[in-house]
């Protein structure tokens, strides 16, 4: 199943310039998700990060796995309208740059769950290359 990014925005409460998820492209509710973040050069943090050579964040990387994993869990009918936030981030290890150009391709698969809190393995690639793999946990909240 595909979700366009209107689709997405039913499910997460993430905005510009936080929106960072552009598709996903097959998940199982409750599972696990796959999607995809077109990289341009027209990202506002490019502007700082670097002007001379364009870096993507490790960090929004790890925000855009997480917006991903986020889908897989609040995908289930129980979860709809509430808000998945960080409560963890274990093993981050960033293994390629990421610049403007770059099809982002992201998937985070449910590991865990016990309650509100799930972990999450995800893994980032470019061009079937890994660029960033992390442990992510998170916390099912109401909004």
């Amino acid at each position: 199943m595909e979700l366009d990014s209107n689709q997405i925005a039913a499910l997460l409460p993430h905005r510009y310039p936080f929106a960072l998820v552009d598709r996903i492209t097959d998940y199982e509710p409750g599972a696990w998700a796959r999607g995809i973040k077109c990289v341009s050069v027209n990202e506002p943090f490019f502007c700082g990060h670097f002007p001379q050579k364009h870096v993507m964040p490790g960090v929004l990387i790890l925000e855009a796995l997480a917006q991903v994993g986020a889908v897989a869990a609040l995908s289930l009918p129980e979860n709809r309208g509430k808000l998945a936030i960080f409560g963890g981030i274990k093993n981050a290890r960033f293994k390629r740059r990421v610049a403007p150009g770059d099809v982002l391709e992201l998937e985070c698969a449910m590991a865990k769950r016990k309650g509100p809190v799930g972990i999450g393995a995800a893994r980032a690639t470019v061009d079937g290359q890994v660029a960033a793999v992390a442990e992510l946990t998170f916390v099912l909240t109401d909004q």
